[in-house]
């Protein structure tokens, strides 16, 4: 019964930028960490960025690092990813996921327990 919505995506240009979020609904998920993932026709999902409960501590792709920030305000049961100077490497569906209990920052997918439906990012040359 644990649901967690991502919005934001859409249709940018190279250069641009999206602010993505996830909403959290049924429980709480102030105590995990929160990830971003995505999906590239043809391509594995892979790892974007995590941040931690708290919020404190946050790891990123090497992808993504410098021009990509996630954060998240647990009064919401939101997390969000900024990402900047898109690029069309950066075209995929983008999912948000909620760590399993006694993990702190995973970076694969088996580290968590709940995903959401995905959002489109789209990055025209």
């Amino acid at each position: 019964q644990a649901q967690l919505v991502e919005s934001g995506g859409g249709l940018v240009q190279t250069g641009g930028s999206l602010r993505l979020s996830c909403a959290a609904s049924g429980r709480t998920f102030s105590s995990n960490a929160m990830g971003w993932f995505r999906q590239a026709p043809g391509k594995e999902r892979e790892f974007v960025a995590v941040i931690s409960g708290s919020g404190h501590t946050t790891y990123y792709a090497d992808s993504v690092k410098g021009r990509s920030t996630i954060s998240r305000d647990n009064a919401r049961n939101t997390v969000y990813l900024q990402m900047n100077i898109l690029t069309p490497e950066d075209t995929a569906v983008y999912y948000c996921a909620a760590a399993q209990n006694g993990y702190t920052v995973p970076l694969v997918p088996t580290g968590y327990q709940y995903w959401g439906q995905g959002t489109q990012v789209t990055v025209s040359s």
